[in-house]
């Protein structure tokens, strides 16, 4: 690919869906980078043809999505074709939940992308709700979360009320998935896939605490990965 072509990043999501707090956010830090972003609506994903020729993936906030389906097709098709990808909120639940239904099979997972209903017996209250407040992390050392703080210890905004059952939580993260982070009651908060370029998801949301030409160092780390998967050297910061 010529270093000239601006890379190309998919915002999976509902737009303005649930009158997501981050995507205003989101909408206005891509207008100062150097790549081509595109939203997606979940509804548009059939297949992957809408997906081909991106060299990122960000599963935004905004769940329960329109097509639930959808969102498993882009979470899938970043893990299998090494594109890298980011899950914050529900996006951090729609990649745990297709590793565990394509990956790892697990029973009390098929269908859940089809019938939303399935998911249900999955999903518990927080016993902490972060309504767009700080709350304390633990990391994991030696993981990319980790190189990416540069410490273990780390604060960061949730605006969620639920999450996964600790059962689900313990048997979706095997294999090449590992949970990277946990909030101060031990759920998981974070994860990735190992021996991928970049794949990571979190219930937390950088991106409320970012800013055009400030953002997160998740952010930062995602967008790097994003350029190098096109082959394209940044422009000098300013």
């Amino acid at each position: 690919m010529s270093v000239s072509a601006r890379p190309r990043l998919a915002l999976v999501g509902d737009r303005g869906n649930h009158d997501e707090p981050s995507h205003p956010k989101i909408d206005a830090m891509r207008e100062q980078w150097d790549l081509t972003t595109q939203w997606i609506p979940t509804t548009d994903i059939h297949d992957t043809s809408l997906l081909q020729g991106f060299d990122g993936i960000w599963v935004v906030p905004g769940a329960p999505y329109f097509n639930q389906k959808g969102v498993h097709t882009a979470v899938r098709y970043a893990r299998e074709n090494g594109l890298p990808f980011l899950g914050t909120c529900g996006g951090f639940f729609s990649a745990l939940i297709e590793h565990a239904q394509n990956v790892l099979h697990l029973p009390e997972a098929e269908g859940v992308d089809e019938d939303p209903e399935r998911l249900m017996p999955l999903v518990t209250p927080l016993k902490c709700s972060f309504r767009g407040e700080k709350a304390p992390l633990k990391v994991k050392e030696d993981t990319l979360l980790a190189s990416i703080y540069g410490t273990t210890e780390v604060e960061e905004i949730f605006h969620c009320d639920y999450g996964l059952t600790d059962t689900f939580m313990d048997a979706a993260s095997q294999g090449s998935l590992q949970i990277s982070a946990w909030d101060v009651d031990g759920a998981p908060r974070a994860l990735e896939i190992t021996g991928h370029p970049f794949f990571m998801g979190s219930l937390f949301q950088p991106e409320l605490s970012s800013a055009p030409g400030s953002e997160h160092e998740i952010l930062k780390a995602f967008l790097a990965a994003v350029r190098a998967k096109a082959g394209f050297a940044a422009a000098a910061s300013h």
